[in-house]
């Protein structure tokens, strides 16, 4: 038999981590990690062929990350994990997005975006590959420890939750790992890109949303690990108490 006060908790935190796990999913799928507000493109470019050329290299599938680093900088873009977006500087304003492919997630950054002669750029690699990870590895651990949990009912078992706790808790540090490496990925590609005079750039909420979810997972896995060990040392007392 559990307590009250512990299956409160396990209840409490089954619901925090299905909130953070929601919030974390629906930050993955969409483009507002950083969005980026700019001059009227007509300042910006010199004729309508820059502007379409513009477009068109964002659009394109082997785009390297200087031109369309420069669209969303001039074309009032968002940057995601997966998505990037521009608004097209027409009468339409209509919001084109193109996804990451799996090889630019990959690629190796270079001290001058785009630029493959210059110094590759190993902290930008990497931090790119970390925030692609990351959130995928966090999603995972939630996942495996609701399938444990699932396995502790039908056990009629608290004894696991401890482990459901541990796995909530890395789950927490790698989503706000996620959104450390993003803001410093940003923070690296803005310092070393000429970046558009008038430009005003700032974190979006699908970013908030993914620092939300951090402490709703560790939030969950407290409560997780409270009632494991709490209801063990009351399962040893009364143990004890019985034998004496």
């Amino acid at each position: 038999m559990v307590d009250n006060r512990y299956a409160t908790a396990l209840v409490i935190g089954s619901v925090l981590s299905l909130l953070a796990c929601v919030y974390l999913s629906v930050a993955m799928g969409t483009p507002y990690w950083y969005q980026y507000h700019s001059q009227p493109a007509s300042n910006d470019f010199n004729n309508g062929s820059d502007l379409q050329r513009a477009v068109q290299d964002f659009d394109a599938e082997d785009v390297d990350e200087y031109n369309y680093s420069l669209a969303l900088f001039k074309l009032n873009g968002t940057l995601g994990l997966w998505w990037r977006c521009i608004v097209m500087p027409d009468s339409t304003m209509a919001t084109i997005c193109q996804a990451f492919t799996l090889a630019q997630q990959w690629e190796t950054r270079f001290s001058s975006p785009g630029n493959v002669n210059s110094e590759e750029d190993l902290l930008r690699t990497y931090l790119w590959k970390c925030q692609f990870l990351l959130p995928l590895i966090s999603v995972g651990l939630v996942f495996l420890a609701a399938l444990i949990g699932v396995f502790a009912c039908l056990c009629r078992s608290i004894t696991p939750t401890l482990f459901v706790g541990l796995l909530h808790l890395l789950a927490g540090l790698c989503s706000l790992a996620t959104v450390c490496c993003f803001l410093a990925g940003v923070h690296l590609l803005h310092k070393e890109s000429d970046l558009p005079e008038g430009m005003v750039s700032s974190p979006g909420w699908s970013l908030f949303l993914a620092l939300v979810s951090s402490p709703l997972q560790i939030m969950a896995a407290a409560l997780f690990i409270w009632a494991a060990r709490s209801h063990r040392k009351n399962y040893t007392r009364m143990i004890a108490y019985r034998v004496a």
